[in-house]
């Protein structure tokens, strides 16, 4: 067996980016592999790491060219091509690295000659869940979008019996019920708020009422199934959308916190509430739209601000998991070692992908961009 295999860890440079791509947990799960680590000073600082802690793991601190010798470098988004400086030739650069919105780096990674593991194209199936930073991130960020929504809502969330006389329990209407609105309904539904939930996928309806939510579904129009590859949404057809909106418009005008989730992988996210639908709710109500890096669920809502329309106040934020950024450092850590490590080769001291994972998940290898979903 050659020279052990060296794993990387970038802090992180994109705006408003708090997590670490690796724990002092992680670091010491792959020292025990027989990986060496190195991290760069202050990589997890925004997240409530210090670097004597990754040291103490067994983690070697470097102040900079970090990626020099590398075999693998781990990001929580994909690092600039210059960070790579003096990485071994078909480094891993194994992060999220939006591809889609990211052309021109993936380009880059494939002209260094870098091995680029999209973690978001994970497919969703059993032995990868464990691995699925997908769904690590948006359960925390349907929890977050809860949090905000009832903090910026200007009266209770339980209902309250008191002598001065009843306080009424806050309507929550969740849109989109994936990972990220499960976890918003439970989390409403602990807060004590009169909880209803809708989805395209008719499946989600026994979901939501396990969870002690309401179901708010369209009935006995063609195409509400819903179902895409790997079980996310996909786009429905006109019939379904207008049935969708006339009975979305019903609900919400009833609704005091609305939380939308709701995305498709590769496109812009779909339009669920216009600037009429927010006309129609009572003034003091919140909407919380966890799509807004993709464009928004609802008109008007602007990223990492809170929006007055009509009285009803839109927030959203582009990294919604990144304010929890010590909870969500350690999922997409463990994410990261849970599948480095299913694939690790005890002989060859490195981790070997199958076909099913490494097709799917490989953007560049050879010098040349290799993913069918950015081919053709």
């Amino acid at each position: 067996m050659g020279a052990a295999t060296t794993i990387a860890v970038l802090r992180e440079r994109a705006s408003g980016e708090h997590r670490v791509s690796a724990t002092p947990e992680t670091v010491k799960k792959f020292i025990g592999l027989g990986a060496a680590v190195r991290v760069e000073a202050g990589a997890g600082l925004t997240a409530s790491i210090s670097d004597e802690a990754f040291a103490a793991a067994g983690a070697e601190i470097v102040a900079d060219g970090a990626a020099a010798g590398a075999d693998i470098v781990l990001g929580v988004q994909g690092p600039e091509p210059d960070l790579l400086a003096g990485a071994k030739p078909g480094a891993w650069v194994v992060a999220s690295l939006d591809p889609f919105g990211q052309r021109g780096r993936v380009d880059a990674y494939a002209a260094g000659g870098f091995e680029a593991l999209a973690m978001e194209f994970m497919p969703r199936i059993t032995r990868a869940q464990s691995m699925d930073i997908l769904s690590s991130q948006s359960n925390l960020a349907g929890y977050k979008a809860v949090i905000v929504a009832a903090d910026l809502y200007g009266r209770a969330f339980p209902m309250m019996m008191t002598a001065a006389g009843t306080v009424s329990a806050a309507k929550v209407f969740v849109m989109g019920v994936g990972v990220a609105g499960l976890q918003a309904i439970a989390t409403a539904r602990r807060l004590g708020g009169q909880v209803s939930a809708t989805d395209v996928r008719s499946a989600t309806k026994e979901q939501i009422q396990s969870l002690g939510a309401k179901p708010i579904f369209v009935e006995n129009v063609a195409g509400i199934e819903g179902e895409g590859a790997g079980g996310y949404a996909t786009e429905m057809s006109p019939e379904y959308q207008a049935a969708q909106a006339e009975l979305v418009s019903s609900h919400i005008a009833k609704q005091d916190i609305v939380i939308t989730t709701a995305l498709i992988p590769g496109r812009p996210a779909p339009r669920l509430i216009t600037d009429a639908q927010i006309a129609t709710m009572k003034p003091g109500s919140v909407i919380f739209d966890l799509a807004v890096a993709s464009g928004g669920n609802v008109e008007g809502s602007v990223a990492d601000q809170v929006v007055e329309k009509h009285g009803v106040k839109i927030v959203g934020y582009s990294n919604t998991a990144t304010h929890l950024a010590a909870d969500a450092s350690a999922l997409f850590s463990r994410n990261l070692f849970n599948f480095l490590s299913a694939f690790w080769d005890k002989e060859q001291g490195k981790p070997v992908l199958d076909e099913e994972i490494g097709n799917a998940i490989r953007l560049t290898q050879g010098g040349k961009v290799v993913n069918e979903r950015l081919l053709g």
